[in-house]
């Protein structure tokens, strides 16, 4: 059943639900989501967990095995499944249908997926995890524009600070809707402020332009193929201290728009209706770079660069080996159309 993220918190107080499933594109909002049920759970005793990323090579035998086994270290196992294009297949949802009706009775499952499309949500497994009993499914919508000031106020009263109408507004034009360079300027803000109250002063002095707009440069340059231009530009945020979580989030959802634009126009539907079918709408300017991208790969060569994306995020997380950076270099490379070795 639907859960509101802002209910998320009290129900964890009580009997953790076997199956929690957090929908996003928001990445901060959703590792948050993520990072409490997580807590909740080792506070209950789920004290080994298991993390399966579900790509194109992944082995669905693998969940319902993990379910029937018992654990090796702890009575109680935290089970996560990511399914980074939010498209199991036939395979995938007929395990989770059969894991849903016989869930294991000393796991629980979290499941992370992106924002469900339409479609989606009307599949049997989509439909299942929506309304079962069993599982608690939130779905985290972006912060909007418009919102933007009252959460970066929310944020800074949760580290002892507040902020003229006017200085919220400065930060977020600055970070321009990007919720990780929000979060890190209000970090930044913490320790290097005087006193507890935030001025357009303070903003100014403290708070450096958002390397968004840098980001999506990058971004623009792949789409159109510059793959030089594209690395100089991911060099410069580097030297410029750009963390690589905030690129890998602009790269996925560029990545997850392309993906279903392209899955769409393999089905027959003219590119112009998949544009205009698009949400939120694309101006011009973006049919034209997206419409250029989509010419070089084909739909299925889309998600797997998507996939590759999500093993980036795995790299950050200390979740796999590899270099975070050389593997948004050859990201960047292969969306562009290049290739390059290490």
């Amino acid at each position: 059943m639907k859960l509101p993220p802002a209910q998320l918190g009290k129900q964890l107080q009580e009997t953790l639900a076997p199956i929690y499933v957090i929908s996003s594109d928001e990445p901060l909002l959703a590792q948050e989501a993520s990072d409490a049920i997580r807590q909740a759970a080792r506070q209950q005793g789920f004290d080994e967990r298991q993390v399966f990323n579900a790509d194109a090579s992944f082995d669905w035998n693998q969940l319902n095995e993990a379910g029937a086994s018992l654990s090796l270290f702890s009575s109680r196992r935290l089970i996560e499944l990511r399914i980074a294009n939010g498209k199991p297949g036939d395979k995938g949802a007929s395990a989770l249908l059969e894991y849903l009706a016989r869930p294991a009775e000393d796991d629980l499952l979290l499941i992370n997926l992106p924002r469900l499309d339409g479609a989606t949500q009307k599949s049997k497994w989509a439909k299942t995890l929506l309304e079962s009993p069993q599982v608690q499914f939130v779905q985290i919508w972006p912060v909007e524009y418009h919102q933007l000031p009252r959460w970066i106020a929310q944020r800074l009263a949760q580290a002892g600070l507040t902020a003229t109408p006017e200085a919220l507004e400065l930060i977020g034009a600055r970070v321009e809707g990007n919720l990780l360079a929000a979060a890190q300027e209000i970090e930044k803000l913490k320790l290097l402020a005087e006193g507890t109250q935030i001025t357009v002063e303070t903003v100014q002095t403290t708070v450096a332009e958002s390397a968004r707009y840098d980001v999506f440069g990058l971004i623009d340059a792949i789409l159109a193929g510059q793959a030089a231009h594209g690395l100089r530009m991911l060099g410069g945020l580097r030297s410029e201290g750009v963390e690589p979580p905030v690129i890998l989030w602009a790269l996925a959802r560029e990545l997850r728009l392309l993906t279903n634009l392209a899955q769409q126009h393999a089905q027959g539907i003219p590119l112009e209706r998949v544009f205009s079918q698009a949400r939120p709408p694309l101006h011009e300017k973006r049919r034209q770079a997206l419409g250029k991208a989509l010419q070089r790969h084909s739909a299925s060569r889309w998600s797997q660069l998507l996939v590759d994306a999500q093993a980036i995020d795995a790299q950050i997380k200390g979740q796999a080996e590899g270099d975070a950076w050389a593997g948004l270099t050859s990201l960047c490379l292969r969306i562009a159309g290049q290739r390059i070795s290490f």
